[in-house]
C-alpha cells in the first residue's frame, strides 16, 4: 500500500500543507486524498477516514497516523536516509521547539490572519494578539538563521520539518501583506521559491472552490 495523504482545501488548509511538505522532503511516494472544508458533509466525510474528524491524516499499511507532528515524527523514523530533522543534537532539539510553539501556540495570528493562499490584500489593522505573534515568529526565525543556518537559507540551512511548519506562516504574512524586517522578508521568499510549496502554491491557484 503506498502512502495516502487526506486533505483539506489547499487553499486554507495550513495544517494539510505542513504534512504535504513533511511528505515532500520525505521523498516519498504518495497519492492525495482531497475532502472540500466547510462544507455540510465535510465532517462526515472526513470521519470516513480519520477518528478526530480532522485533516489531515496519513494512511499507511500499518494503519492511519493523524496530527501533522505525528505524521512528521513518522515521516522521519521511517525515512531517516531524508534527514528531515536537522543534523546535529541540539539543533534538533531546537528544530522540534520550534515546530511544538508553532503547533501550539500563535493563536492570535492563526484567529486573524488565517490561510488563505488566493489573497493578496493587507487588513485596515493587524489586532494586537496577532502583532504579538508576528513579533515572536520574526525574532524565532532570525534566530535560527543565525544559529543554525549558514549552509543554506532555509531555519536550518537545509529545508527540514521545521520549514513545513512554518510555510504556511510564510504564505500568511504575505497573503495579508505584512510589513517585515529584511531577514524575515528573505525567508518568506525562500519559502516561496522552494519547489515543494510552490507546486502546492500553483495547485491552490487552481483550486475551484464552492
Amino acid at each position: 500500500m503506498s502512502l495516502i495523504l487526506v486533505i483539506g482545501d489547499k487553499t486554507y488548509s495550513s495544517w494539510s500543507l505542513r504534512a504535504a511538505l513533511a511528505l515532500e522532503l520525505a521523498g516519498a511516494p504518495y497519492s492525495e486524498l482531497v475532502i472540500a472544508l466547510n462544507r455540510a458533509d465535510s465532517q462526515a466525510r472526513i470521519r470516513l477516514h480519520s477518528p478526530t474528524g480532522k485533516v489531515p491524516l496519513l494512511k499507511t499499511e500499518d494503519g492511519p497516523v493523524w496530527d501533522t507532528l505525528a505524521i512528521a515524527e513518522y515521516l522521519a523514523e521511517r525515512f531517516p536516509e531524508a534527514h528531515l530533522w536537522p543534523r546535529g543534537q541540539y539543533a534538533r532539539a531546537v528544530a522540534r521547539s520550534v515546530c511544538a510553539e508553532m503547533h501550539s501556540g500563535f493563536v492570535g495570528l492563526r484567529t486573524h490572519l488565517p490561510m488563505d493562499l488566493k489573497r493578496d490584500q493587507a487588513l485596515d489593522r493587524i489586532p494586537d494578539a496577532a502583532q504579538a505573534d508576528i513579533q515572536r515568529i520574526c525574532a524565532l526565525w532570525a534566530e535560527c538563521r543565525t544559529r543554525f543556518g549558514q549552509d543554506g537559507p532555509f531555519l536550518f540551512g537545509h529545508a527540514s520539518l521545521a520549514d513545513a511548519f512554518f510555510a504556511p506562516v510564510a504564505a500568511r504574512l504575505r497573503s495579508y501583506q505584512v510589513a517585515l524586517p529584511d531577514e524575515a522578508a528573505r525567508y518568506v521568499a525562500t519559502i516561496y521559491q522552494w519547489p515543494a510549496f510552490q507546486r502546492w502554491y500553483q495547485a491552490a491557484q487552481e483550486e475551484r472552490l464552492a
